[in-house]
């Protein structure tokens, strides 16, 4: 099959097409023939050599977390898939580094798979997974927002913090939110109450007595300034510290956890327009595509998902 890896960490022309065994799947997991996968911050820092110490892999590595595709082979344990699926997933990260989604196909276990809602779009769906489980984890799971509670979730307009908006909004929260000027518009069209331009103004300066803060850019002591006594900060950017977590508030850090069930949950309010998946651009599966996509990721300027067609 084709795939496009890297034979050694580097800046975005490391990647280049190379030809793979498709992957042998397990009893517990079907193929998928990828349809559509997306970026992510951790396809680019993966790249680089920024999770050597987490993941030990040998080359060539196939990065890429998030896919959209057909089913074409079940293994024998599978009960609750089938051949000719349609399907979405945030496949585990495998420790031999081969069998990332920027490739034709992909291995993917039975209990992180869920199946594409009809009208969503396998390009929407490709760029759901990764980005809208973290956020969902995070602000259903974790900080446990409820109706009427304040909550303010940084960098509101990269790929985790637009799906955070729109559940934490579902959710009947008061959402606040950091963004540039340029971002303001869309970020109140998903229902941002409040959007602070992060250029001229420090959220400490104009928030105060919040239940909740989502970190996702490593600011903590920012966050916990604008916390309540007993409010709740997780992050997914930073560890912290004994003495951030010393006091009254909660404080605690986050690493997604693929979840087929609460994938499959987001899907249908994408299905019924509740949740929007805004997506920045489109590339191919090539090398020269998934070139110009991590570049487009790491400058930090996508409005939403970057998504990868097959």
């Amino acid at each position: 099959m084709k795939a496009i890896v890297i034979d050694e960490y580097g800046s975005a022309e490391k990647l280049h097409e190379a030809e793979l065994e498709v992957p042998q799947i397990a009893a517990d997991e079907v193929l998928v023939k990828v349809v559509a996968t997306s970026i992510n911050p951790i396809d680019w820092k993966a790249r680089q050599g920024m999770l050597k110490a987490m993941f030990n892999w040998s080359f060539p590595v196939v990065l890429g977390w998030d896919l959209a595709g057909i089913i074409t082979e079940v293994g024998k344990d599978v009960t609750s898939f089938k051949i000719g699926d349609e399907v979405f997933a945030r496949p585990d990260i495998y420790q031999d580094g081969k069998r990332g989604t920027y490739a034709e196909f992909a291995a993917v276990k039975e209990d992180k798979l869920a199946l594409k809602p009809e009208r969503v779009s396998f390009e929407e769906a490709a760029a759901i997974p990764l980005a809208g489980l973290t956020a969902w984890q995070v602000v259903v799971d974790q900080l446990k927002v409820k109706k009427g509670e304040k909550i303010l979730i940084q960098a509101g307009a990269g790929g985790v913090g637009i799906f955070a908006i729109q559940i934490a909004k579902y959710l009947g929260a008061y959402v606040a939110t950091t963004a540039s000027p340029k971002n303001n518009e869309l970020l109140r069209r998903l229902g941002a109450d409040v959007v602070i331009d992060y250029h001229t103004t420090s959220v400490k300066d104009v928030l105060k007595d919040y239940d909740a803060v989502f970190d996702t850019i490593d600011q903590i002591d920012e966050g916990l300034s604008i916390l309540k006594p007993e409010g709740r900060l997780v992050t997914i950017a930073g560890q912290p510290t004994e003495k951030q977590q010393a006091g009254t508030q909660s404080v605690s850090a986050w690493w997604l956890q693929p979840n087929g069930k609460e994938l499959s949950d987001l899907g249908k309010l994408v299905e019924q327009g509740k949740v929007k998946v805004i997506i920045d651009s489109t590339f191919d599966l090539s090398a020269n595509g998934l070139r110009e996509a991590h570049k487009r990721s790491e400058s930090h300027h996508a409005q939403g998902k970057i998504v990868i067609k097959n």
